[in-house]
């Protein structure tokens, strides 16, 4: 095998297009690019968007609605069967422990516990929420739930004290 045979772009048995290779190729004289203009030109690309000239439809239609992607919390959920099949009885089950198991892979802002499931061991649960569901069933079984501060909320329009006069 030679280093030349591999290319991740290529798809085996197919040849690539060679353009401008004559009239009787069928892709000759002005190679698929029409004749003159910018389109014609070496290092010519265009955004995708653009219209010519014309104002561009994405900013013909209007913009709509609200989104809140880049500032919203990210909740990771996890399940009690989870916690039955992967903790022995009695362990502190705590949001750096399930990143260490590997239960909880993506970066999150808080995790919140769900009642999907039986629990039959008791375990000591450290969450940022709980369901209603799965906070009766840990602490059916004897478990203990603690709940862990969150992110603090933006408070805008925060009125300040005002000084006592005299």
């Amino acid at each position: 095998m030679n280093i030349s045979d591999v290319n991740s772009q290529s798809i085996p048995g197919k040849k690539a297009r060679r353009v401008g290779r004559g009239t009787g190729s069928g892709r000759g004289k002005t190679s698929q690019r029409g004749h003159k203009g910018q389109g014609s030109r070496s290092g010519s690309s265009m955004n995708p968007v653009f219209e010519g000239g014309q104002m561009p439809l994405v900013r013909r239609i209007p913009k709509r609605g609200f989104n809140n992607k880049g500032f919203a919390e990210t909740v990771v959920a996890v399940n009690l069967d989870v916690l039955e099949f992967y903790f022995d009885p009695g362990t502190e089950v705590t949001p750096h422990f399930l990143k260490e198991k590997g239960i909880v892979k993506k970066v999150f802002d808080a995790i919140k516990i769900l009642g999907d499931g039986e629990l039959t061991k008791a375990l000591n649960v450290s969450a940022h929420a709980f369901s209603e569901s799965a906070k009766r069933k840990i602490e059916a079984i004897g478990g203990k739930t603690t709940q862990l501060p969150g992110k603090k909320p933006v408070v805008k329009n925060k009125m300040k004290p005002r000084k006592a006069k005299g």
